[in-house]
């Protein structure tokens, strides 16, 4: 079920979370844009079979030459290598998200396979070539911002629960409080928000650069992912990250 962005006063039984952007993030970064979906009662334990259809076939169409991925000289992807330059990250040693995921896939012919829903958001983002993420909510504490980074800032990298980092100074960041969710603006997910089998419920982020990736193209991207991630969940809604004012997202966790 699809549900339009619904905010509303909180329960007992009820969560909120502020998603938003910092003042100076929003000013340096108007060609930026941000939506997402909050999915509930996601069943991820389980086989979705058309994620896996797709992936195989888009992965066919790829090794038989039949469908060209871009690669960093293209406008899809450098617009992203621009945007880390901007605030002293070298995208060739920290790649934004999509630009990794397509590399792998042009290189390889092929994917990794690690959950349906964290597939299925590879999936939307190699067929919009943008970047797309997922987050289990039952980690946040305040919520979710993009913003620069701060020295007491911890990160915890994807696959290394026992090892912190400390972002740079100047680095763009997702945070949840001090909790670094996101390197280098979307390079490398953190282990502590990262999506598992167990997950029940989640965000998922989907960006955009204009003119590389026009508002119809993301918000279609949206749409996609939503329609793929429906069946196999009890609600989805869809949102976006208001540059001027910090959204309000409200649910019940899922047991």
């Amino acid at each position: 079920m699809i549900h339009p962005e619904t905010t509303g006063p909180t329960t007992p039984a009820t969560r909120s979370l502020t998603v938003g952007m910092s003042p100076e993030i929003a000013a340096r970064y108007p060609q930026c844009r941000t939506v997402f979906l909050l999915v509930q009662g996601i069943k991820n334990g389980e086989t979705w079979p058309e994620t896996e259809e797709a992936l195989a076939e888009l992965e066919a169409e790829v090794r038989q030459g039949h469908r060209r991925i871009p690669d960093e000289n293209e406008s899809a992807i450098s617009v992203w290598h621009e945007l880390l330059r901007s605030f002293g990250t070298n995208p060739r040693r920290a790649r934004p998200s999509i630009d990794a995921l397509g590399r792998r896939l042009r290189k390889s012919g092929r994917l990794p396979r690690v959950s349906p829903l964290v597939d299925t958001c590879n999936l939307v983002s190699l067929n919009y070539m943008l970047p797309t993420g997922g987050f289990d909510l039952s980690a946040f504490h305040t919520g979710i911002e993009l913003r620069y980074a701060k020295p007491d800032d911890v990160y915890v990298p994807l696959g290394e629960s026992d090892k912190t980092e400390v972002p740079l100074e100047g680095e763009v960041i997702y945070a949840d409080g001090r909790q670094v969710m996101t390197r280098h603006w979307n390079h490398r997910d953190s282990d502590v928000t990262k999506v598992t089998a167990h997950t029940r419920d989640a965000v998922l982020l989907l960006e955009g650069i204009a003119p590389a990736i026009l508002t119809e193209t993301l918000l279609q991207a949206r749409q996609e992912l939503a329609d793929r991630v429906a069946p196999h969940a009890e609600s989805v809604s869809l949102h976006e990250i208001d540059p001027a004012v910090p959204s309000q997202i409200v649910w019940e966790p899922t047991l």
